[in-house]
């Protein structure tokens, strides 16, 4: 969808008194609009969905039965092992991420990472060669991968546009709305940057969402 849009932006810079202009614009950004969720394989009934990352898949600020992964795992009705690491940053998730692989054996890796990065000032650009290492690595092992967005602190929290590159890259689903919608709402959070128990359940919803626009439930 970004490079759609960033075509009707060209077309319209460089044309924008061209006769029926109007009209391509809008059938492009329809298209953008209709874009589809990228599709992963069905999960087996008894497949193993690995959550990883730091604290937010952790569940800081809620109890362990109202993190994302115990709240997802009742809504897609799969095993979800929850391995977060509270105030790991990516390139330790990247050193991890072999040994959780083999121990659990996953057939889809949900990857949140890169929170710490971004509030150690560790540089966007480590964070993102990290977790397109973990992509990459969970897809030569023949796992499957989801995406989820983590917002840069801020009055308005938003995630770097690398979360989507990345996704487009792989062709993998990612969600890049949810985390940041929670974080600019204190009824959904614990504190700065985590959510609380109604957060995570509505972090939990996004994530089933997608994975059921992917084909994968």
């Amino acid at each position: 969808m970004r490079s759609i849009v960033a075509s009707v932006r060209r077309y319209w810079s460089a044309r924008p008194r061209a006769p029926g202009a109007l009209i391509v614009l809008t059938a492009m950004l329809l298209a953008a609009c209709g874009a589809k969720t990228p599709q992963l394989p069905a999960l087996d009934a008894d497949a193993v969905v690995l959550a990883f990352g730091d604290s937010i898949t952790f569940g800081t600020g809620a109890k362990p039965t109202e993190s994302y992964p115990a709240r997802l795992q009742e809504l897609i009705e799969r095993k979800v092992h929850s391995a977060g690491v509270p105030g790991e940053v990516s390139a330790a998730g990247l050193a991890r991420l072999p040994s959780a692989i083999d121990f659990y054996q996953p057939q889809l890796l949900i990857l949140c990472s890169g929170g710490n990065d971004f509030l150690r000032k560790l540089g966007k650009r480590q964070a993102a060669d990290n977790i397109r290492a973990m992509v990459r690595m969970a897809r030569d092992k023949g796992i499957a991968v989801m995406l989820i967005a983590v917002p840069e602190p801020g009055l308005l929290p938003s995630p770097p546009d690398f979360y989507a590159d990345i996704a487009e890259e792989f062709g993998i689903p990612y969600e890049d709305a949810a985390l940041a919608s929670i974080l600019r709402d204190n009824e959904f959070k614990s504190d700065l940057i985590h959510p609380n128990a109604k957060g995570y359940a509505r972090l939990a919803e996004a994530v089933a969402g997608v994975l059921k626009k992917s084909g994968a439930i």
